[in-house]
């Protein structure tokens, strides 16, 4: 029990990172868990390599079954967002790859590349422990690495610092509170993108948004029919500050993650769906 236990943090960082859904990481973590109790421990010379090698590769069989659910998903699909104030050990040894936008991109890697990149990025493990935990060389190791970069490098824009993104977000959610849609619109990249996720279960947008000013425009149309009453408060949330937009009594009603780099904000991530919203509940700010 004591040594699931000192790496149970690890295992659901690593498997959370590599499926985007709190609930799909928390099975992986239980089954990890359900065959720890099932092994003879007296052969196991190291627990946290055996529990660490276990979670990924059960990680990377579920992003096959995920995959199949989200090809049917209504609508744009985020990554769950989790709540990092109440879980500060999920970022603690790495923030790396944490973030909604880089979740997002990990999407489109290779379940392998994908946990190459979770384990030497997020977690520092050497090419060697890499291989290891997906049993192949360390060579291939390092491919699919380099390819898993590449990847995400052709999609990311490199971000700002913490201050900095602190400062725009700050600066959006005051433009927002007061309604000023010019200081809002100067926030954001002329190529912006705005993805909503509703889940079928509230009303989104079906297609991404892009440009500045019809960005603008959708938030001020969202503010005004949907969130004149809310309150906007940051919170932190997948090792960055968001935005969480909640009703009078406390309910969840949308989380805003902000993708920002030295020309702004370039993307925004709405995510609506209240089934990914549970860990923000609580009472009224």
């Amino acid at each position: 029990m004591a040594d699931f236990q000192a790496v149970r943090g690890r295992l659901f960082g690593i498997a959370y990172r590599m499926l985007g859904s709190v609930g799909d990481a928390e099975d992986v973590v239980q089954d990890t868990w359900l065959r720890w109790q099932r092994t003879d421990r007296r052969n196991v010379r190291n627990p946290e390599a055996f529990l660490t090698t276990t979670t990924t590769r059960l990680a990377i069989n579920a992003v096959t079954a995920a995959r199949a659910r989200r090809e049917t998903y209504p609508g744009p699909w985020l990554p769950e967002p989790v709540d990092t104030a109440a879980d500060p050990a999920l970022g603690a040894e790495r923030a790396e790859g944490l973030e909604l936008g880089v979740l997002l991109l990990l999407e489109k890697l290779a379940p392998a590349e994908r946990a190459a990149y979770v384990l030497r990025e997020a977690f520092d493990y050497t090419h060697r422990q890499v291989a290891e935990v997906l049993a192949t060389s360390e060579a291939n190791a390092r491919q699919l690495l380099s390819r898993a970069r590449r990847h995400l490098g052709s999609g990311r824009s490199a971000p700002v610092g913490r201050a900095e993104h602190r400062r725009l977000v700050e600066a959006f959610l005051a433009a927002a509170d007061g309604g000023n849609l010019t200081a809002l619109e100067r926030l954001l990249a002329d190529d912006v993108v705005a993805r909503s996720d509703g889940g079928g279960r509230v009303h989104a947008s079906r297609r991404d948004v892009s440009g500045a000013a019809r960005v603008t425009n959708f938030l001020d149309n969202v503010l005004r029919k949907y969130w004149h009453e809310s309150v906007l408060r940051l919170v932190p949330a997948n090792g960055a500050e968001c935005l969480l937009v909640a009703a009078a009594d406390g309910t969840p009603q949308a989380l805003l993650a902000l993708a920002t780099t030295g020309r702004g904000i370039e993307r925004l991530f709405v995510v609506l769906n209240p089934d990914k919203l549970g860990q923000f509940a609580g009472p009224p700010a």
